[in-house]
């Protein structure tokens, strides 16, 4: 069965001196303030776009890491992921690395390699910023 989630943001004033609020609808577990500063510069208490993509890749891609080791019989005990948007202004994002240690019994650093890359070309944030159809339904208030 298909899954939705939902974000919304706000958006007040132009792009360098305006500023928004972007909301987690679907779990409703906060409001987060955005702006062009923030996402440029310093983060300085604010979130980023690239912050956000950040944060669904890491999980994502650990979710895909630990079906793919438990599917080969050697599930991790933990894996601690981390990934980093580069974002540029004027080109826009420049590139993701995705950073993980795993605690897996029964694996070597060989197999565990083979693993983290299957999981990097497979799971579904990844291969959505490869490309992606992306729809648009636009009215004035």
């Amino acid at each position: 069965m298909a899954t939705t989630r939902t974000s919304k943001t706000h958006w007040e004033g132009s792009l360098m001196e305006g500023a928004g609020q972007v909301s987690l609808e679907s779990s409703g577990l906060g409001t987060y303030d955005v702006s062009w500063p923030a996402r440029a510069e310093a983060p300085n208490g604010k979130t980023s776009p690239e912050e956000l993509i950040a944060a669904a890749h890491s999980a994502c891609y650990s979710m895909a890491l630990s079906n793919g080791l438990a599917q080969a019989g050697t599930p991790p005990q933990a894996l601690d992921t981390q990934a980093d948007v580069t974002f540029q202004p004027g080109t826009g994002i420049t590139g993701i690395h995705l950073t993980v240690v795993g605690s897996v019994e029964g694996i070597d650093a060989d197999a565990f390699a083979a693993a983290a890359e299957d999981a990097k070309k497979n799971c579904p944030v990844s291969a959505a910023l490869t490309g992606t159809t992306i729809t648009l339904t636009a009215s004035l208030a």
